[in-house]
């Protein structure tokens, strides 16, 4: 079983991963944040770094795929690898800040390897407005992130909305964030939990 948390930066999927990870005692696979080194510049010069971001994080998702698919345990992941092509690299090309030489070159790649794995069985979608977005990543405070304008939000907001009516690799559950708490309440975690259930149920039955 492989299930992968996609939502916007600041959406909460890091956080519910964990606990999701802990309350079915599955594996827990990351996005490499800490350890990218280029996120740093990337928000301080986009249009430079953009590409070698971009590979980077294709890479890294694409070697946790390959490590899901050999251990044939049971697994949720921060974030799917169809973010990155669908979402993040076709923004920033729209944007300007990707070439179109760039652009194509990564949309290859991950043609390439998208042909080599399997989809999650289920995808779990954090659909957030951009006034929790902003207020989330306040709040944790990291350095890197504190250049992000609302702008680029919104238009990753609208390339999300977009992709998730068009997914169709496996099952799709989507959770409204706004109204929820699930890191400090209890109740709301539960709510998310039973939805999960309901999904995973279907999926072996």
């Amino acid at each position: 079983m492989h299930i992968a948390i996609s939502g916007n930066i600041g959406a909460g999927k890091t956080s519910l991963t964990k606990l999701l990870s802990k309350h079915y005692r599955w594996q827990a696979h990351f996005e490499e944040v800490l350890e990218n080194p280029y996120l740093d510049d990337f928000y301080n010069q986009m249009e430079r770094w953009s590409f070698n971001l971009q590979i980077y994080f294709l890479n890294s998702r694409f070697g946790q795929l390959m490590e899901i698919q050999k251990s044939g345990k049971n697994v949720i992941q921060d974030r799917s690898i169809y973010e990155d092509a669908f979402i993040f690299a076709p923004n920033l090309h729209s944007m300007g800040l990707l070439t179109q030489r760039d652009f194509k070159n990564y949309i290859s790649l991950f043609e390439l390897m998208e042909n080599m794995v399997s989809g999650p069985d289920l995808l779990i979608y954090l659909r957030s407005s951009i006034p929790n977005l902003v207020s989330q990543i306040h709040k944790r405070g990291r350095k890197y992130e504190s250049t992000i304008s609302i702008d680029y939000l919104s238009r990753l907001n609208e390339r999300y909305e977009a992709w998730i009516q068009g997914y169709e690799k496996g099952r799709l559950l989507i959770i409204d964030v706004d109204d929820l708490n699930f890191v400090d309440n209890k109740d709301d975690l539960s709510k998310i939990i039973e939805k999960v259930d309901s999904q995973i149920n279907g999926i072996f039955n």
